[in-house]
């Protein structure tokens, strides 16, 4: 199992999402952060003043997912989103020691298996043949 964390465009998150449920990963986390990396600082001019802006506004999407799920959740990401510029982002995979589903007590691969997963993967399967 692993945790999978990324860092991505505000923009770039309905593309990202999309491809994570094609992938079948349905259990995501998404947080709005800021962030700097090599994107260059911008300057605003705010009632006469000069602002610097440091950082810049970002998703971050987090999802346990179990080993054969690593690599398709990993492609997913970087098809849906990269746009080739400064920015774009990061994929961050983590080892994950234990997960339990607070619901039903299920541990690990059990607790990191979706309800609804085949349910998601026949939905995009179908949508993409449209």
């Amino acid at each position: 199992m692993k945790l999978i964390s990324t860092v991505v465009r505000p923009d770039r998150l309905p593309q990202v999402k999309a491809a994570l449920f094609r992938a079948g990963v349905t259990g995501i986390t998404i947080s709005r952060v800021s962030g700097h990396g090599g994107e260059r600082e911008l300057q605003e001019h705010y009632r006469g003043g000069t602002v610097v802006l440091e950082f810049r506004e970002k998703v971050r999407l987090e999802m346990a997912v179990s080993e054969p799920f690593v690599e398709p959740t990993i492609k997913a990401i970087l098809s849906s989103a990269r746009t080739g510029q400064v920015g774009d982002g990061k994929i961050f995979v983590q080892p994950l020691e234990r997960v339990i589903r607070i619901r039903t007590g299920e541990v690990d691969t059990a607790a990191v298996t979706a309800v609804t997963a085949d349910e998601v993967q026949r939905r995009a399967l179908k949508e993409a043949t449209v």
